[in-house]
């Protein structure tokens, strides 16, 4: 939780909350829809959820840590790339937050 000043005269009086998604920054993945089935074929409802963990990478071109919600395939991709900046160079825009969507930006004219 955290108060906002949204009146503008000092007074902390609205309090916003902010939800996390049960979505991976670096890749997009979201939770899918989908059935349980019985034995006897009886189909109930379920969500099929990302495996997200919180993970904290660090960028050597603009020497800052960011601590990320990303699913795990989200960590083999990184690796895979060899090293953060390599895969954010690489990857398309669309998959990314907004917040990794300027640091791209930021990323690749101080490498240019």
């Amino acid at each position: 939780m955290q108060k906002i000043d949204l009146d503008g005269l000092g007074h902390k009086s609205y309090i916003v909350t902010y939800f996390m998604s049960k979505k991976c920054e670096l890749t997009g993945k979201i939770p899918l829809k989908g059935h349980n089935v019985s034995h006897a074929n009886n189909k109930t409802k379920r969500r099929f959820l990302p495996n997200l963990k919180k993970v904290k990478f660090k960028s050597e071109i603009l020497k800052k840590s960011l601590k990320l919600t990303v699913s795990n395939a989200g960590v083999r991709s990184v690796d895979k790339k060899g090293s953060f900046d390599e895969f954010l160079k690489s990857v398309k825009s669309r998959d990314l937050s907004s917040r990794l969507k300027k640091l791209k930006k930021s990323l690749i004219s101080k490498s240019a």
